[in-house]
């Protein structure tokens, strides 16, 4: 058995006797369940799964850019407010500095807010990374690699509202999140140009 097999076994083990421990002595334990009923908020889209690659109508090639519809489930019952930032991890530095593009920023959401429609936003826009408060679509630069870019849409559940404004940045939105975050979870979708 090679080092990385007899790590993957141990944590495993850990994992595993660790569910046992906080989760009850009676047998098999559904986790997804177990997650399920104490709220833990999940974000998804109809519009493409985790990891798949993102439908080009709402890319920066769709000759009328739309915004992917979401749907928020679970969100913890005592959420005041969610927001949602999606971002792409993969740019290169010769672009952007910080190798990170933000696409979309959205706060002080309605925290019974489930689906935000395609094409449409909820609550507060915040300052995209071209400054504008709007949706900007994956358009990952062909003549870099990697030329396929992941983006990740995360929505956090909060126990307040923030007190900003339309066009907030995202360091602005993550800054007032501080010690307010109750919940959070992502999807990641992938886009690669075609032209």
């Amino acid at each position: 058995m090679n080092t990385r097999m007899a790590v993957a076994v141990v944590l495993v083990v850990i994992v595993a006797i660790g569910l046992y421990v906080v989760l009850g002595k009676n047998g098999p334990v559904d986790v997804t369940a177990y997650l399920v009923q104490r709220g833990t908020i999940q974000l998804s889209s109809t519009a493409f799964a985790e990891g798949d690659s993102i439908p080009m109508q709402y890319t920066c090639e769709a000759d009328s850019l739309v915004s992917p519809p979401l749907r928020v489930l679970n969100a913890p019952a005592d959420a005041k407010s969610l927001a949602v930032i999606v971002d792409d991890p993969d740019v290169p530095k010769q672009r952007v500095p910080t190798g990170v593009f933000t696409h979309w920023v959205l706060f002080n959401i309605p925290a019974t807010t489930t689906d935000i429609a395609e094409g449409k936003a909820a609550g507060i826009a915040g300052a995209n990374g071209a400054g504008q408060a709007a949706y900007a679509g994956p358009c990952p630069p062909k003549e870099y690699l990697p030329s396929e870019h992941r983006y990740f849409f995360t929505v956090y559940a909060l126990d307040s509202e923030l007190g900003l404004s339309q066009g907030a940045t995202k360091d602005q939105v993550l800054s007032a999140m501080q010690g307010h975050i109750i919940g959070q979870s992502h999807l990641m979708g992938r886009y690669q140009k075609t032209k």
